[in-house]
């Protein structure tokens, strides 16, 4: 045959081309994704976290020989895609990675300084839910933070603590480690026997096999990453619960009378007779060191729990406690949840801070560090509270006393000046000025009704500055921006007159 005329044949090969072209495109069915962002620009941690998902669960085991501090573990990540994903990230300082899977699938694995780079064998469609599976072994880190301080990976001979403010979670498990990805989460921690591992949640089971003790902790509630830890060492372990107190009406009260709550002479009154506080299970710990001069701090948790419960509302999670380890286990307290961690014995005030956590940061947890202040400023108020309630000490008193204080000036609570300064004192001590400022504008009454419907509204979810203000604004029916322009933003280099 002879060949046919040249354009003759570059028409229909031409459609072709264009029509596998347009079917690869559109009629495969496959998923095109990209990568998933390498941070989430938080305003001083700007690589701190990942976009395109949203983590579900972590499910993590870890074996731990305190001899050689050497850590092995396996997180299991379950998250959703919110983009098509060809890639993404996880936060990870230290250890090396043995092996990583997405669905079961080997997945390509890139890393950069902290940044595990995934790039899954399929694509990862928007809105399914997919199990990334990491392997990781080695000696943890402990890990310096702008201001100096430590975290992460606390070891002391055969005691550790692994503590995450704001970023060292990610020294013993990768993950999205930034405080707006909440998630639960079950901990398995295998330690040699004659050891405790202690950790958030409630623990569902405590076996030893072969001279090696298995805890296993369940945490329903979501958490942010910040908050997760694990205290090994020979703990001395305590269970209780607290009782359920049904609400009763205080003698004499009737109906739409002014209780203390609306006359504001007894701030710590507010709403006590009228709620019912349900039974409470506490886990508590305590280093046999400081065994003996743990034992007020233990009975008065109690109490504390059941009177924050009365100010700002049911407690938001499922078991409370607290774990106090030695001096210099840590060079500070922090509100992890559940039970916060305290290095060695602590004063009252400082528990009532860390459990007033659990409702400021814990439940309702910060989208951005920027946010710092509504964490700090509300528990360091928590504190004047409950000094009034147990030694009268007006919260008037404090809060002048805080002004006169030339450290809480150094900048505006809501814009700490640098990743160093997120925990210097004006995001404390200026913040709970900022607290009582609302509530000196909206009256007792309302400002705890405030205070207990911005919990209950945000509970167990991520708010900002923003977020507060404008609840704060809408609920008391008036523009509060003199305060917030003031107390929150202003640059304090000229003291606002007091009243």
């Amino acid at each position: 045959m002879a060949p046919l005329p040249l354009p003759l044949l570059v028409l229909p090969l031409t459609l072709l081309v264009l029509t596998l072209v347009l079917t690869g495109c559109a009629g495969d069915g496959a998923v095109h994704g990209r990568p998933g962002a390498a941070g989430v620009r938080d305003p001083y941690f700007p690589r701190l976290g990942n976009g395109g998902y949203d983590v579900q669960h972590y499910g993590l085991t870890l074996d731990y020989a305190p001899a050689t501090g050497r850590l092995k573990g396996t997180a299991e990540i379950t998250a959703r895609a919110t983009q098509d994903l060809s890639a993404f990230n996880l936060d990870f300082a230290g250890m090396k990675v043995d092996s990583v899977t997405v669905d079961g699938e080997r997945a390509a694995l890139h890393r950069a300084g902290t940044e595990l780079t995934l790039r899954p064998h399929d694509d990862v469609a928007r809105g399914e839910t997919f199990r990334t599976v990491v392997h990781y072994s080695g000696v943890p880190l402990r890990i310096t933070d702008p201001d100096e301080s430590e975290e992460g990976w606390l070891r002391s001979g055969e005691r550790a603590v692994g503590l995450g403010e704001p970023t060292g979670s990610m020294a013993w498990f990768p993950g999205n480690h930034h405080p707006s990805d909440k998630a639960s989460y079950d901990i398995r921690i295998t330690v040699p026997e004659g050891l405790k591992a202690v950790s958030n949640g409630e623990l569902r089971s405590e076996r030893t096999t072969a001279g090696r003790t298995s805890f296993d902790w369940h945490s329903a509630q979501p958490m942010a990453s910040y908050l997760t830890t694990v205290a090994i060492g020979p703990y001395k372990t305590r269970t209780a619960e607290r009782a359920e107190e049904k609400a009763v009406k205080k003698a004499g009260e009737k109906a739409g009378s002014k209780t203390a709550e609306e006359t504001g002479k007894r701030a710590d009154k507010a709403g006590a007779g009228t709620a019912t506080v349900a039974a409470l299970p506490i886990y508590s710990a305590v280093d046999p060191a400081v065994a003996a001069d743990s034992a007020r701090l233990l009975a008065e948790l109690p109490g504390i729990i059941t009177w924050q419960e009365k100010t700002f509302g049911p407690y938001p999670f499922s078991s409370t406690g607290v774990i106090i380890g030695r001096k210099g286990d840590s060079q500070y307290a922090l509100e992890t949840q559940n039970r916060p961690f305290l290095p060695g014995p602590t004063s009252v005030a400082t528990l009532v801070h860390e459990l007033a956590h659990q409702w400021f940061g814990n439940s309702v947890t910060p989208k951005s560090w920027r946010d710092m202040w509504l964490n700090e400023g509300f528990a360091e108020y928590t504190e004047w509270l409950w000094a009034e309630h147990t030694e009268q000490i007006p919260v008037r008193q404090s809060f002048e006393e805080a002004y006169e204080d030339d450290d809480n000036w150094a900048f505006p609570p809501a814009k700490p000046s640098s990743a160093a300064h997120i925990s210097d004192p004006p995001v404390y001590g200026r913040g709970a000025m900022v607290v009582h400022q609302v509530r000196e504008a909206v009256g007792d009454a309302a400002f705890f009704r405030i205070v207990r419907g911005w919990l209950e509204t945000y509970r167990h979810g991520n708010a900002d500055t923003h977020d507060f203000t404008a609840y704060v604004e809408e609920q008391a029916g008036r523009d509060l921006s003199g305060i917030w322009d003031t107390w929150l933003y202003g640059d304090g280099d000229e003291k606002p007159p007091l009243d």
